[in-house]
Protein backbone atom coordinates (compact mmCIF):
# COMPACT_ATOMS: atom_id res chain seq x y z
CA UNK A 1 0.00 0.00 0.00
CA UNK A 2 1.31 3.69 -0.21
CA UNK A 3 0.65 6.53 2.13
CA UNK A 4 -1.68 8.47 0.12
CA UNK A 5 -4.02 5.79 0.49
CA UNK A 6 -3.13 5.95 4.36
CA UNK A 7 -3.82 9.11 4.48
CA UNK A 8 -7.32 8.75 3.53
CA UNK A 9 -9.94 8.69 5.73
CA UNK A 10 -12.97 6.51 4.16
CA UNK A 11 -15.47 6.62 7.14
CA UNK A 12 -15.65 10.40 5.86
CA UNK A 13 -15.24 9.54 2.38
CA UNK A 14 -18.76 7.19 3.24
CA UNK A 15 -20.26 9.76 5.62
CA UNK A 16 -20.36 7.55 8.37
CA UNK A 17 -18.73 6.71 11.92
CA UNK A 18 -15.70 4.76 12.55
CA UNK A 19 -17.74 2.15 14.39
CA UNK A 20 -20.74 2.26 11.80
CA UNK A 21 -22.03 -1.58 11.45
CA UNK A 22 -21.59 -3.60 7.58
CA UNK A 23 -25.57 -2.78 7.23
CA UNK A 24 -24.99 1.17 7.87
CA UNK A 25 -22.00 1.27 5.31
CA UNK A 26 -24.07 -0.79 2.69
CA UNK A 27 -26.68 1.64 3.08
CA UNK A 28 -24.58 4.56 3.02
CA UNK A 29 -22.83 3.43 -0.10
CA UNK A 30 -25.82 2.50 -2.05
CA UNK A 31 -27.22 5.92 -1.59
CA UNK A 32 -24.07 7.53 -2.76
CA UNK A 33 -23.17 5.05 -5.32
CA UNK A 34 -26.54 5.64 -7.21
CA UNK A 35 -26.47 9.47 -6.84
CA UNK A 36 -22.84 9.60 -8.34
CA UNK A 37 -22.52 6.71 -10.72
CA UNK A 38 -21.71 7.96 -14.21
CA UNK A 39 -24.66 6.45 -16.11
CA UNK A 40 -26.58 8.90 -13.59
CA UNK A 41 -24.26 12.30 -14.16
CA UNK A 42 -22.56 11.78 -18.15
CA UNK A 43 -19.81 14.23 -18.64
CA UNK A 44 -19.70 15.26 -14.78
CA UNK A 45 -15.88 14.53 -14.09
CA UNK A 46 -15.83 15.61 -10.29
CA UNK A 47 -19.45 12.78 -9.72
CA UNK A 48 -17.27 10.28 -11.32
CA UNK A 49 -14.47 11.28 -9.63
CA UNK A 50 -16.26 11.05 -6.14
CA UNK A 51 -17.99 8.12 -7.44
CA UNK A 52 -14.37 6.39 -7.64
CA UNK A 53 -13.52 7.59 -4.49
CA UNK A 54 -16.72 6.23 -2.87
CA UNK A 55 -16.70 2.86 -4.74
CA UNK A 56 -12.66 2.74 -3.01
CA UNK A 57 -13.84 3.68 0.47
CA UNK A 58 -16.56 0.49 0.49
CA UNK A 59 -14.41 -1.60 -1.11
CA UNK A 60 -11.86 -1.48 1.76
CA UNK A 61 -14.51 -1.07 4.72
CA UNK A 62 -17.00 -3.83 3.72
CA UNK A 63 -14.10 -6.29 4.06
CA UNK A 64 -13.77 -7.35 7.49
CA UNK A 65 -10.37 -8.32 6.84
CA UNK A 66 -9.25 -4.93 4.72
CA UNK A 67 -11.00 -3.00 7.27
CA UNK A 68 -8.91 -4.14 9.78
CA UNK A 69 -5.74 -3.81 8.36
CA UNK A 70 -6.99 -0.35 7.20
CA UNK A 71 -7.67 0.73 11.02
CA UNK A 72 -4.64 -1.00 12.80
CA UNK A 73 -2.34 0.51 9.66
CA UNK A 74 -3.81 4.13 10.11
CA UNK A 75 -3.29 4.16 13.63
CA UNK A 76 0.17 2.93 13.48
CA UNK A 77 0.40 5.52 10.82
CA UNK A 78 -0.98 8.05 13.03
CA UNK A 79 1.23 7.46 15.89
CA UNK A 80 4.40 7.39 13.51
CA UNK A 81 5.20 3.91 12.92
CA UNK A 82 5.95 4.29 10.02
CA UNK A 83 8.59 5.74 7.87
CA UNK A 84 8.70 8.86 5.59
CA UNK A 85 10.09 6.14 3.18
CA UNK A 86 6.80 4.87 1.90
CA UNK A 87 5.01 1.63 1.96
CA UNK A 88 6.04 -1.94 0.03
CA UNK A 89 3.90 -2.98 -2.45
CA UNK A 90 0.86 -5.17 -1.94
CA UNK A 91 -1.72 -4.82 0.31
CA UNK A 92 -4.51 -2.58 -0.98
CA UNK A 93 -3.24 -2.02 -4.26
CA UNK A 94 -2.48 1.66 -5.39
CA UNK A 95 -5.57 3.71 -6.99
CA UNK A 96 -7.71 0.24 -7.82
CA UNK A 97 -10.93 0.16 -6.25
CA UNK A 98 -14.05 -2.67 -6.89
CA UNK A 99 -17.23 -1.59 -7.65
CA UNK A 100 -19.35 -3.78 -5.53
CA UNK A 101 -22.45 -4.58 -7.69
CA UNK A 102 -24.67 -6.68 -5.28
CA UNK A 103 -24.29 -4.34 -2.77
CA UNK A 104 -25.30 -1.19 -5.00
CA UNK A 105 -28.19 -3.21 -7.15
CA UNK A 106 -29.07 -5.62 -4.56
CA UNK A 107 -29.54 -9.92 -4.99
CA UNK A 108 -31.09 -9.04 -8.53
CA UNK A 109 -28.32 -7.88 -10.41
CA UNK A 110 -28.07 -10.90 -12.31
CA UNK A 111 -24.11 -11.23 -11.88
CA UNK A 112 -23.48 -8.04 -13.12
CA UNK A 113 -20.90 -7.90 -10.06
CA UNK A 114 -19.53 -11.26 -11.17
CA UNK A 115 -18.80 -9.78 -14.36
CA UNK A 116 -17.33 -6.26 -13.71
CA UNK A 117 -16.16 -6.42 -10.12
CA UNK A 118 -13.89 -9.57 -11.28
CA UNK A 119 -12.42 -6.52 -13.72
CA UNK A 120 -11.62 -4.04 -11.15
CA UNK A 121 -10.21 -6.18 -9.03
CA UNK A 122 -7.41 -7.43 -11.13
CA UNK A 123 -3.72 -6.76 -9.59
CA UNK A 124 -5.05 -7.83 -6.21
CA UNK A 125 -3.28 -11.07 -6.07
CA UNK A 126 -5.24 -14.49 -6.51
CA UNK A 127 -8.27 -14.55 -8.35
CA UNK A 128 -11.73 -15.00 -7.42
CA UNK A 129 -13.32 -18.39 -6.23
CA UNK A 130 -15.51 -19.71 -9.82
CA UNK A 131 -19.31 -20.00 -8.80
CA UNK A 132 -21.11 -23.08 -9.06
CA UNK A 133 -22.81 -23.32 -12.52
CA UNK A 134 -26.25 -24.39 -13.66
CA UNK A 135 -26.54 -27.54 -15.90
CA UNK A 136 -27.78 -27.43 -19.32
CA UNK A 137 -31.51 -27.87 -20.70
CA UNK A 138 -32.12 -31.02 -22.59
CA UNK A 139 -34.76 -31.60 -24.83
CA UNK A 140 -36.02 -34.92 -25.58
CA UNK A 141 -39.23 -36.23 -28.33
CA UNK A 142 -41.73 -39.08 -27.08
CA UNK A 143 -44.34 -40.65 -28.89
CA UNK A 144 -47.36 -42.03 -26.39
CA UNK A 145 -50.11 -43.97 -27.33
CA UNK A 146 -53.56 -42.75 -26.74
CA UNK A 147 -54.14 -44.52 -23.97
CA UNK A 148 -51.42 -43.91 -22.24
CA UNK A 149 -51.74 -39.95 -22.66
CA UNK A 150 -55.18 -40.68 -20.76
CA UNK A 151 -54.17 -41.49 -17.65
CA UNK A 152 -50.49 -40.60 -17.51
CA UNK A 153 -47.50 -43.03 -17.73
CA UNK A 154 -43.79 -42.86 -16.50
CA UNK A 155 -41.67 -43.87 -19.32
CA UNK A 156 -37.78 -44.35 -19.52
CA UNK A 157 -35.93 -42.02 -21.41
CA UNK A 158 -32.33 -42.33 -22.80
CA UNK A 159 -30.28 -39.05 -22.37
CA UNK A 160 -26.97 -37.81 -23.55
CA UNK A 161 -25.75 -34.71 -22.23
CA UNK A 162 -22.29 -33.39 -21.79
CA UNK A 163 -20.85 -34.20 -18.15
CA UNK A 164 -17.97 -34.41 -16.34
CA UNK A 165 -15.32 -36.41 -18.45
CA UNK A 166 -15.63 -40.24 -17.18
CA UNK A 167 -12.07 -40.86 -17.40
CA UNK A 168 -10.53 -37.84 -15.52
CA UNK A 169 -13.63 -37.17 -13.21
CA UNK A 170 -13.81 -33.82 -14.32
CA UNK A 171 -10.42 -32.55 -13.46
CA UNK A 172 -8.83 -32.19 -17.07
CA UNK A 173 -5.57 -33.84 -16.29
CA UNK A 174 -4.47 -37.29 -17.13
CA UNK A 175 -4.57 -40.11 -14.28
CA UNK A 176 -1.79 -39.53 -11.63
CA UNK A 177 -1.50 -35.70 -12.04
CA UNK A 178 -3.44 -32.68 -11.14
CA UNK A 179 -4.42 -29.65 -12.56
CA UNK A 180 -3.06 -26.16 -11.45
CA UNK A 181 -4.40 -22.65 -11.06
CA UNK A 182 -4.30 -20.69 -14.18
CA UNK A 183 -0.94 -18.50 -13.95
CA UNK A 184 -2.73 -15.87 -16.58
CA UNK A 185 -5.75 -15.26 -15.08
CA UNK A 186 -5.06 -16.56 -11.01
CA UNK A 187 -7.61 -18.73 -11.35
CA UNK A 188 -10.18 -16.78 -12.06
CA UNK A 189 -11.29 -17.99 -15.43
CA UNK A 190 -11.27 -14.20 -17.20
CA UNK A 191 -8.86 -11.48 -17.88
CA UNK A 192 -9.05 -7.84 -18.43
CA UNK A 193 -8.78 -5.72 -21.90
CA UNK A 194 -8.50 -2.66 -21.96
CA UNK A 195 -10.66 -0.56 -24.56
CA UNK A 196 -10.93 3.71 -24.61
CA UNK A 197 -10.50 3.38 -20.83
CA UNK A 198 -12.97 1.06 -20.13
CA UNK A 199 -11.96 -2.51 -19.09
CA UNK A 200 -14.05 -5.14 -20.43
CA UNK A 201 -13.67 -9.22 -19.42
CA UNK A 202 -13.56 -12.22 -21.59
CA UNK A 203 -12.53 -15.62 -20.88
CA UNK A 204 -8.97 -16.39 -20.05
CA UNK A 205 -6.89 -17.21 -23.38
CA UNK A 206 -4.53 -19.49 -21.06
CA UNK A 207 -7.05 -21.42 -19.60
CA UNK A 208 -10.38 -20.91 -22.01
CA UNK A 209 -12.54 -19.55 -18.88
CA UNK A 210 -11.86 -22.85 -16.57
CA UNK A 211 -9.59 -21.16 -14.23
CA UNK A 212 -7.55 -24.42 -13.98
CA UNK A 213 -4.59 -25.04 -16.31
CA UNK A 214 -3.69 -28.78 -16.88
CA UNK A 215 0.08 -29.86 -17.80
CA UNK A 216 -0.62 -33.18 -18.84
CA UNK A 217 -4.13 -33.54 -20.28
CA UNK A 218 -6.37 -36.53 -20.34
CA UNK A 219 -6.17 -38.59 -23.23
CA UNK A 220 -10.15 -38.84 -23.40
CA UNK A 221 -11.39 -34.69 -23.22
CA UNK A 222 -8.06 -33.60 -23.93
CA UNK A 223 -7.60 -31.37 -20.68
CA UNK A 224 -11.72 -29.98 -20.90
CA UNK A 225 -12.79 -32.14 -18.54
CA UNK A 226 -16.51 -32.49 -20.46
CA UNK A 227 -17.42 -35.34 -22.04
CA UNK A 228 -20.55 -37.18 -23.30
CA UNK A 229 -22.20 -39.26 -21.24
CA UNK A 230 -25.55 -41.20 -21.66
CA UNK A 231 -28.18 -42.39 -18.78
CA UNK A 232 -31.67 -43.04 -18.54
CA UNK A 233 -33.92 -40.98 -16.80
CA UNK A 234 -37.29 -42.34 -15.52
CA UNK A 235 -40.13 -39.51 -17.25
CA UNK A 236 -43.50 -38.86 -15.47
CA UNK A 237 -45.76 -38.00 -18.26
CA UNK A 238 -48.72 -36.26 -16.20
CA UNK A 239 -52.55 -37.50 -16.91
CA UNK A 240 -54.56 -35.54 -20.02
CA UNK A 241 -51.37 -34.59 -22.14
CA UNK A 242 -52.15 -33.27 -25.31
CA UNK A 243 -50.26 -34.17 -28.69
CA UNK A 244 -47.75 -31.46 -29.14
CA UNK A 245 -47.59 -31.02 -25.33
CA UNK A 246 -43.99 -29.38 -24.23
CA UNK A 247 -43.65 -31.29 -20.42
CA UNK A 248 -41.06 -29.17 -18.08
CA UNK A 249 -39.45 -31.93 -15.68
CA UNK A 250 -37.19 -29.87 -13.28
CA UNK A 251 -33.13 -31.34 -12.45
CA UNK A 252 -33.57 -33.92 -14.76
CA UNK A 253 -31.17 -32.21 -17.64
CA UNK A 254 -27.42 -31.68 -17.55
CA UNK A 255 -25.49 -32.25 -14.29
CA UNK A 256 -24.16 -28.92 -13.43
CA UNK A 257 -20.85 -27.91 -12.33
CA UNK A 258 -18.93 -27.15 -8.94
CA UNK A 259 -22.44 -28.11 -7.10
CA UNK A 260 -24.42 -26.06 -9.30
CA UNK A 261 -27.75 -27.63 -10.20
CA UNK A 262 -28.90 -29.97 -12.72
CA UNK A 263 -31.03 -28.57 -15.84
CA UNK A 264 -34.36 -29.42 -16.98
CA UNK A 265 -35.37 -31.81 -19.29
CA UNK A 266 -38.16 -30.72 -21.40
CA UNK A 267 -40.35 -33.59 -23.17
CA UNK A 268 -42.48 -32.62 -26.73
CA UNK A 269 -44.64 -35.33 -26.41
CA UNK A 270 -46.75 -36.73 -29.99
CA UNK A 271 -49.94 -38.24 -29.19
CA UNK A 272 -50.88 -41.44 -31.73
CA UNK A 273 -54.11 -41.34 -33.53
CA UNK A 274 -56.82 -44.15 -32.44
CA UNK A 275 -58.66 -45.92 -34.88
CA UNK A 276 -61.61 -45.38 -33.02
CA UNK A 277 -61.47 -42.39 -30.57
CA UNK A 278 -60.73 -38.84 -30.69
CA UNK A 279 -60.13 -36.24 -28.11
CA UNK A 280 -62.13 -32.66 -27.20
CA UNK A 281 -60.61 -30.69 -24.86
CA UNK A 282 -61.06 -32.96 -21.83
CA UNK A 283 -63.76 -35.40 -23.41
CA UNK A 284 -63.28 -38.30 -25.59
CA UNK A 285 -65.06 -39.00 -28.96
CA UNK A 286 -66.77 -41.22 -30.77
CA UNK A 287 -69.12 -42.06 -33.96
CA UNK A 288 -71.15 -44.95 -33.47
CA UNK A 289 -72.80 -46.52 -36.12
CA UNK A 290 -77.15 -47.46 -35.90
CA UNK A 291 -79.11 -49.10 -37.79
CA UNK A 292 -82.60 -47.46 -39.41
CA UNK A 293 -85.05 -49.46 -37.21
CA UNK A 294 -83.09 -48.90 -34.44
CA UNK A 295 -82.49 -44.98 -34.95
CA UNK A 296 -86.44 -45.00 -35.75
CA UNK A 297 -87.73 -47.03 -33.27
CA UNK A 298 -85.34 -46.42 -30.45
CA UNK A 299 -82.90 -49.27 -28.88
CA UNK A 300 -80.29 -49.89 -26.08
CA UNK A 301 -77.10 -50.22 -28.11
CA UNK A 302 -73.23 -50.70 -26.68
CA UNK A 303 -70.85 -47.50 -26.78
CA UNK A 304 -67.13 -48.58 -26.23
CA UNK A 305 -65.13 -46.18 -24.25
CA UNK A 306 -61.55 -46.38 -23.76
CA UNK A 307 -59.54 -48.22 -21.11
CA UNK A 308 -60.80 -51.39 -22.65
CA UNK A 309 -64.42 -50.77 -21.74
CA UNK A 310 -68.17 -50.46 -22.85
CA UNK A 311 -71.71 -48.81 -21.84
CA UNK A 312 -74.83 -49.39 -22.82
CA UNK A 313 -76.89 -45.81 -24.07
CA UNK A 314 -80.46 -45.47 -24.66
CA UNK A 315 -81.49 -43.90 -27.84
CA UNK A 316 -85.23 -42.86 -28.03
CA UNK A 317 -87.79 -43.88 -31.11
CA UNK A 318 -86.93 -40.96 -34.18
CA UNK A 319 -83.03 -40.11 -33.07
CA UNK A 320 -82.07 -38.34 -36.16
CA UNK A 321 -78.96 -39.10 -37.58
CA UNK A 322 -75.86 -37.06 -35.73
CA UNK A 323 -77.29 -36.99 -32.44
CA UNK A 324 -74.48 -36.93 -29.83
CA UNK A 325 -75.44 -38.71 -26.84
CA UNK A 326 -73.13 -38.22 -23.30
CA UNK A 327 -71.32 -40.86 -21.56
CA UNK A 328 -70.27 -39.34 -18.13
CA UNK A 329 -66.94 -39.98 -16.22
CA UNK A 330 -65.65 -42.15 -19.03
CA UNK A 331 -63.07 -39.34 -20.44
CA UNK A 332 -59.68 -38.07 -20.22
CA UNK A 333 -58.27 -37.20 -16.61
CA UNK A 334 -57.80 -33.59 -16.02
CA UNK A 335 -55.41 -31.76 -13.65
CA UNK A 336 -58.11 -32.07 -10.64
CA UNK A 337 -58.39 -35.59 -10.99
CA UNK A 338 -62.14 -36.05 -12.63
CA UNK A 339 -62.39 -37.44 -16.21
CA UNK A 340 -64.32 -35.93 -18.62
CA UNK A 341 -67.08 -37.41 -20.79
CA UNK A 342 -67.40 -39.87 -23.67
CA UNK A 343 -68.96 -38.27 -26.24
CA UNK A 344 -70.96 -40.52 -28.97
CA UNK A 345 -72.28 -39.35 -32.24
CA UNK A 346 -74.64 -41.78 -33.88
CA UNK A 347 -74.83 -42.04 -37.44
CA UNK A 348 -77.62 -43.81 -39.35
CA UNK A 349 -75.89 -47.00 -41.70
CA UNK A 350 -77.35 -47.51 -44.86
CA UNK A 351 -77.40 -50.83 -45.77
CA UNK A 352 -75.25 -51.42 -49.03
CA UNK A 353 -76.30 -55.16 -49.69
CA UNK A 354 -80.00 -55.96 -49.15
CA UNK A 355 -82.06 -59.47 -49.09
CA UNK A 356 -85.31 -59.73 -51.27
CA UNK A 357 -86.93 -60.13 -47.71
CA UNK A 358 -85.54 -56.90 -46.63
CA UNK A 359 -86.43 -54.88 -49.74
CA UNK A 360 -89.83 -56.51 -49.43
CA UNK A 361 -90.27 -54.84 -46.79
CA UNK A 362 -88.42 -51.65 -47.21
CA UNK A 363 -90.43 -50.56 -50.19
CA UNK A 364 -93.82 -51.66 -48.00
CA UNK A 365 -92.38 -49.25 -45.51
CA UNK A 366 -91.90 -46.80 -48.25
CA UNK A 367 -95.23 -47.29 -49.63
CA UNK A 368 -97.12 -46.71 -46.15
CA UNK A 369 -95.10 -43.73 -45.67
CA UNK A 370 -95.48 -42.24 -49.17
CA UNK A 371 -97.55 -39.40 -47.76
CA UNK A 372 -94.73 -38.18 -45.71
CA UNK A 373 -92.54 -34.92 -47.25
CA UNK A 374 -89.29 -34.69 -45.29
CA UNK A 375 -88.44 -32.19 -48.09
CA UNK A 376 -91.45 -30.45 -48.45
CA UNK A 377 -90.42 -27.09 -45.49
CA UNK A 378 -87.12 -27.07 -47.19
CA UNK A 379 -88.31 -25.56 -50.72
CA UNK A 380 -91.09 -23.87 -48.66
CA UNK A 381 -88.48 -22.18 -46.72
CA UNK A 382 -86.17 -21.79 -50.26
CA UNK A 383 -89.20 -19.85 -52.13
CA UNK A 384 -88.59 -22.47 -54.47
CA UNK A 385 -90.98 -24.65 -56.23
CA UNK A 386 -91.13 -28.28 -55.39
Amino acid sequence: MNKDWLEKDFYAVLGVSKDASADEMKKKYRKLARELHPDKNPGDAKAEARFKEVSEAYDVLSDPEKRKEYDEARALFASGGFGGGGFGGGGFGGGQYNVNYEDLFGQDSGGFGDFLGGVFNRGRGGGRARQPRRGQDLESDLTLSFEDALDGVTVPLRLSSEGSCATCKGTGAKAGTVPRMCPTCNGSGQTARNAGGFAFAEPCPTCKGRGLYVDDPCPSCRGSGRGMSTRTVQARIPAGVKDGSRIRLKGKGGPGERGGPAGDLFVKVSVAAHPVFGRKGENITVDVPVTFAEAALGADISVPTPRGESVKVRIPAGTANGRTFRVRGKGVRGKDGKNGDVLATVHVAVPQNMSSEAREALEKFAEATASEDPRKDLFTMSGGAS
